[in-house]
C-alpha cells in the first residue's frame, strides 16, 4: 500500500524570540498558517509576548515578512491556553533558548498535545538531536528530529535536518520535500554533531580570521575589505557578519564548541577573545543594539581597535599590491602569490585559507556526509559564492594540501594535527567529479540526492567539477540570447549580457527567439540560470549614438524596445517570464507584457528609470495607463494614481508578493519560493497555456485616459512635493512628463486612445529628457559610480 500524501495545513512555532517568529513570518510567506506560542504573560492578555513578537516583525530590516498582510495569518498563542491546538498541527518546530534542561520540559508540556503523525522538529543551532530526542516521550521520538534554519530564515537558503536514530527516514523524506518546495530552502542532510555542517565550518572560519588578524595585526576593518566580495563572500564579511549574527549568539556557538569538542585539535582555538567578552559585558551586542564591533555616530562609522580597548574611524583598505593578487583570475597562481608574499595582509589572507583548508579536510569524516554538502552548506548558510572544497580543488588539491603540511610541520598551522591519509593521496585531484562529491565515511563518490523533489529543480546549484552539461539543446545563440529545448515543446531564451542588461543584441535575438516558437514550438519562456532577471536597458551601449548626437537611431532602438514588449504580449504563442532578483526598468516592462510570469519570492521588480533622469519607455507607462483605465470603476485617475506614484518615485517591490501589491506582478502570476523549480514550473504554466488552445489577447481598440487635467491634477501635488522639498526641480520635470504620458497627453479627460498613442508619448518624451543636461549627469553618474545621483 502507497504512503499517504504528506500535506502541511498548519505549524506551529513554540518560541517567540528573533528565531523563532522569524521562521513563523517565513511559513505564512508561503501562505502556511502558523500559530506561534510562548510563555503565558503575566498580566492582561496571556499572549501579549507572541503578539508583540508578530507586530515586531512588520518593523525588523530586512523584512521578514514578504507582504504587508502576511502577519495577519500568524496567530499568537501561549502554553497555558492553547495547547490544544497542537492536535492540528502537521508540523511543530521548537525555537525556544539554547538550553537542554528548558526544551526537556518543554517537550514533555506538548507531547501529549501533538497529532498522531506530526512532525516534531527542533531549530537548536548545535546541541546533541539525540540528546534532545531522549528527552521526548518514546512515542515521539521517531517523528522527531533536528530542522536547523539561518538567521534571516526568508532570505538565508540553508537549512539543515539532523536525525536522530530513531528518526523515521519517511519523515525526513517528507519534511525535507516541504523545505525545498514550499518553503524554498536548499537543504543539507547534518550529523549529529555539535554545530552541525555550516556552523562547525562557518565559526570556525571566522575564528581562525579572528587569530590570524592579531597575529599578523590586520585591522577589523581592512579583514572586512579583504574578507568580503573580493573573496566571493557577502559585504559583511567577517566582523560586521558577527555584528548582524549578534555577538552574544556568536559567542554561545562558541561557547558550545568548547563544551562539546574536548579532543578537537583545534579546540584552543574554540574560545571567546577578551575584547568580545568585554563588548557582550556592556550589552554591545552588535546591530540588534546599534553598537558592536562597528558602531556609527552621526554618518561616521567607528570600528573597534582591540588593541586600544576603543573604538577608531573605520573605513581603511587593503593593500593595492593585495588587491591586484587577489583579482588574478588563475587560482593555482593566486594562492602561490599569497604564501610567497612578505605582505601581513597576504600572509593573513594564506593563513585564513590554510586553515579552513586544513580543518575540513581533516574533519569531513565527522562534520558532513560528503563534501558537496559541506560545500553547500557553506555557500547557502553564511553565503560563500564558492565553497571551500571548491576553492582547494580550483587551486590544485595535490599542491595545497603540500603546502598545508609544510606549514603544519614548521608550526605554523593552528594546529598540528596532520592531513588524513584520503587527502594525502597522491592521485586525487580533488572531492567533486562528474559520478559525485567525496565521502570520508565511506570511502566512495556519492551522487546527488535521488529524492522525487529534485526532479523540479533543472539546474540545480552545482559545485565546482560536476562539468554539468549545457542545458537543453542550443537552436539559436548570438552575441545576446541563448535560445534552447528540451524537446518539450517549449523553447527557452536566456540573455547573455552582464546583469542581463537590455541591448541591440538582445532584442535582436528575443525577436529572432519569438519568431522561431511561433514557428516550431508551443510556448516561450524567457528565464536565466542566475539573478538578476534584468538590471533593464544597457544604456552604454546608446552612448555612440548619444555621443555623436544621432538622435535617429536612439529612437530607432527605443522603438524597437516598445515593438519586442509588444510582441511579447501579442506573439501566437504563450509568453512566460521566470523572475529572480532585480527586474528592473525595461526588464520590468518585458516581464508586465508576459502572458504569465512565475516569479522567484526574491523577485526585486520595479519601473526604476527616474533614478536615471528618464521615464519608462519600453511600454510601463503604457501598461500602466492601460490597467488603470481597465481597472477604473468611472474614475481613471483614481485608479492611475497609485500607478503613477510607482513611477515617479521609482518604487520597488521588495518581494513577488508586494510587486503583486504594487501592481508590477498580477494576482494571477505565480510565485514560486525555490529559485532553482522557476524553470520547471515557468514550463509546466506555458505548456498549460498552450495545451488550453492559447489564443493571444485582443488587441486593446481604445481605452479611456485621464487627460490634461489628470496631469494637471497630478502636478498639484508634485509641486506641493518641490515645495516641501522632498524631490528636486528635475525630479518634477520628469514626474511631470510622466504624468503627461500616463493621462494621455494634451487630450480632454475621458478620451479614447489606444496602446500605440500611449508609447508614441512615452518614446518623444523618452528623447526629449535623453536630451536633458541633468539626465545625462545622472546617466553618466550611473555608468561610472554604479549608484544613483539626485540633482
Amino acid at each position: 500500500m502507497s504512503q499517504s500524501k504528506f500535506i502541511v495545513r498548519k505549524v506551529a512555532v513554540l518560541g517567540a524570540g528573533v528565531m523563532g517568529a522569524q521562521i513563523a513570518a517565513h511559513l505564512v510567506n508561503a501562505k502556511v498558517p502558523t500559530l506561534l506560542f510562548d510563555l503565558p504573560a503575566k498580566e492582561g492578555d496571556k499572549s501579549a509576548i507572541a503578539r508583540k513578537a508578530i507586530d515586531g516583525l512588520k518593523k525588523l530590516k530586512p523584512a521578514p515578512l514578504a507582504g504587508k498582510d502576511r502577519a495577519d495569518y500568524i496567530t499568537p498563542a501561549n502554553y497555558d491556553e492553547h495547547l490544544a491546538l497542537l492536535k492540528d498541527c502537521d508540523l511543530v518546530i521548537e525555537a525556544i533558548a539554547e538550553r537542554i534542561d528548558w526544551k526537556a520540559d518543554l517537550y514533555h508540556k506538548v507531547a501529549p498535545h501533538l497529532g498522531e503523525h506530526t512532525i516534531f522538529a527542533t531549530n537548536t543551532s548545535g546541541l546533541s538531536i539525540n540528546k534532545l530526542a531522549d528527552a521526548c516521550p518514546a512515542d515521539v521520538r521517531s517523528r522527531f528530529c533536528g530542522v536547523h534554519f539561518f538567521n534571516p530564515p526568508r532570505y538565508m537558503h540553508l537549512v539543515e535536518i539532523i536525525a536522530a536514530s530513531q528518526s523515521d527516514a519517511h519523515i525526513l523524506d517528507n519534511l525535507e520535500r516541504f523545505l525545498v518546495t514550499t518553503l524554498g530552502k536548499g537543504v543539507v542532510r547534518a550529523k549529529d554533531t555539535p554545530n552541525f555542517v555550516a556552523n562547525r565550518v562557518g565559526v570556525f572560519s571566522m575564528l581562525a580570521t579572528i587569530h590570524n588578524a592579531e597575529k599578523y595585526g590586520i585591522r577589523f576593518d581592512v579583514v572586512d575589505d579583504l574578507t568580503g566580495p573580493r573573496l566571493g563572500r557577502p559585504k559583511s564579511a567577517t566582523f560586521r557578519t558577527a555584528d548582524v549574527v549578534g555577538l552574544d549568539t556568536f559567542a554561545h556557538v562558541v561557547k558550545t564548541m568548547q563544551d562539546t569538542l574536548p579532543e578537537d585539535p583545534w579546540h584552543s582555538l574554540f574560545k571567546t577573545p577578551a575584547w568580545l567578552a568585554a563588548l557582550i559585558e556592556k550589552g554591545a551586542l552588535g546591530q540588534k543594539t546599534r553598537q558592536g564591533i562597528y558602531k556609527k555616530d552621526g554618518k561616521q562609522m567607528f570600528v573597534l581597535d582591540p588593541a586600544k580597548g576603543e573604538y577608531v574611524e573605520a573605513g581603511q583598505k587593503g593593500d593595492d599590491a593585495v588587491k591586484a593578487i587577489l583579482k588574478e583570475a588563475d587560482p593555482a597562481v593566486r594562492f602561490k602569490k599569497l604564501r610567497e608574499s612578505q605582505n601581513p595582509q597576504a600572509q593573513f589572507l594564506w593563513a585564513c585559507f590554510r586553515d579552513v583548508f586544513h580543518y575540513i579536510g581533516y574533519h569531513l569524516a565527522d562534520v558532513a556526509d560528503n563534501a558537496r554538502d559541506l560545500d553547500l552548506a557553506i555557500r547557502w548558510g553564511f553565503g560563500w559564492s564558492v565553497g571551500p572544497f571548491e576553492t582547494w580543488q580550483s587551486a590544485g588539491w595535490q599542491q595545497v594540501a603540500k603546502w598545508i603540511d609544510e606549514d603544519r610541520a614548521a608550526g605554523n598551522a593552528l594546529s598540528s594535527a596532520g592531513l588524513p591519509a584520503w587527502a594525502l593521496d597522491g592521485n586525487r585531484s580533488g572531492v567533486h567529479f562528474p559520478e559525485g562529491s567525496y565521502s570520508a565515511t565511506k570511502n566512495t563518490l556519492v551522487p546527488r540526492s535521488s529524492l522525487d523533489v529534485y526532479a523540479r529543480q533543472l539546474a540545480p546549484a552545482r559545485v565546482l567539477g560536476e562539468n554539468a552539461p549545457k542545458l537543453g539543446e542550443t537552436v539559436f545563440e548570438n552575441d545576446g540570447v541563448r535560445a534552447f529545448t528540451s524537446g518539450d515543446g517549449v523553447l527557452v531564451v536566456s540573455f547573455l549580457s552582464k546583469a542581463h542588461a537590455i541591448g541591440p543584441a538582445v532584442l535582436e535575438g528575443l525577436n529572432k527567439a519569438i519568431d522561431l516558437a511561433e514557428d516550431q514550438y508551443q510556448a516561450l519562456v524567457i528565464w536565466h540560470e542566475d539573478a538578476p532577471f534584468s538590471v533593464g536597458a544597457d544604456l552604454q551601449s546608446m552612448m555612440p549614438a548619444f555621443m555623436m548626437g544621432d538622435w535617429d537611431a536612439i529612437d530607432a532602438t527605443v522603438n524597437q524596445f516598445q515593438a519586442t514588449s509588444m510582441r511579447l504580449r501579442y506573439s501566437q504563442i504563450p509568453v512566460v517570464a521566470a523572475t529572480q532578483g532585480y527586474a528592473f526598468g525595461g526588464g520590468c516592462e518585458f516581464v508586465m507584457h508576459a502572458d504569465k510570469v512565475v516569479a522567484g519570492l526574491e523577485t526585486y521588480i520595479g519601473l526604476v528609470e527616474v533614478g536615471v533622469g528618464l521615464l519608462p519607455g519600453g511600454g510601463g507607462c503604457k501598461e500602466f495607463a492601460l490597467r488603470a483605465a481597465q481597472q477604473a470603476k468611472g474614475d481613471v485617475l483614481a485608479a492611475l494614481k497609485d500607478y503613477f506614484m510607482a513611477i515617479a518615485t521609482a518604487r520597488v517591490g521588495t518581494s513577488a508578493l508586494e510587486g503583486q501589491e504594487i501592481g508590477y506582478l498580477r494576482k494571477t502570476d505565480t510565485v514560486v519560493f525555490n529559485a532553482y523549480e522557476l524553470l520547471h514550473v515557468a514550463k509546466s504554466e506555458a505548456l498549460a497555456l498552450a495545451e488550453a488552445g492559447y489564443r493571444p489577447p485582443l488587441k486593446v481598440k481604445a481605452f479611456p485616459v485621464a487627460g490634461r487635467s489628470g496631469a494637471a491634477s497630478i502636478k498639484g501635488q508634485l509641486v506641493n512635493m518641490l515645495e516641501g522639498r522632498f524631490i528636486s526641480q528635475h525630479d518634477f520635470t520628469i514626474a511631470g512628463l510622466i504624468a503627461d504620458v500616463m493621462t494621455g497627453g494634451d487630450v480632454d479627460a475621458g478620451t479614447l486612445v489606444d496602446e500605440q498613442w500611449i508609447l508614441d508619448l512615452e518614446r518623444k518624451a523618452f528623447l526629449s529628457l535623453l536630451k536633458n543636461p541633468l539626465t545625462q549627469a545622472r546617466i553618466a553618474n550611473m555608468l561610472t559610480t554604479g549608484k544613483p545621483l539626485r540633482n
